[in-house]
């Protein structure tokens, strides 16, 4: 069994094998590949948890790099969650939030429950009543 201090942060987006494997294995929804192709290099930041020279785990920040900025694909395999690694993941990106991104940005996410209460550690707030999420896929 690996133990938290074997694993580590590099900040990176993760290649399209690894994004498209981690978001099945944790049960996030599906995108093509041909879709991952054109979104990865995009992001404006991005991490991998890796144990070893595996990654096991990812998160990432989209936005259009000045105004707004989403925190996404916060991701981490089945067996390896329950050991405080999205708190690992978060971390990094909210460094990079409070270090990089321009002063008054709009950073939001969409949150599963109950990894909520994940996100409120680091800064979020629930936005309703006053507004809610909203989403809609492309069919």
């Amino acid at each position: 069994m690996t133990q938290p201090g074997d694993y580590r942060i590099e900040p990176r987006v993760p290649g399209i094998d690894d994004y498209l494997r981690l978001r099945h294995l944790s049960g996030l929804s599906p995108f093509s590949r041909e879709a991952a192709k054109k979104g990865l290099p995009n992001s404006i930041f991005g991490v991998c948890l890796m144990s070893g020279d595996a990654v096991i785990g990812m998160g990432r920040i989209i936005g259009d790099g000045g105004c707004f900025f989403q925190v996404t694909d916060i991701a981490i395999m089945p067996e390896h969650q329950g050991r405080g690694l999205g708190k690992m993941i978060m971390a990094a990106l909210t460094n990079h939030i409070e270090n990089k991104l321009p002063k008054m940005a709009y950073v939001s996410l969409i949150a599963d429950v109950p990894a909520n209460r994940l996100y409120r550690q680091f800064g979020f707030a629930e936005t309703a009543p006053r507004s809610v999420g909203m989403a809609r896929k492309v069919a």
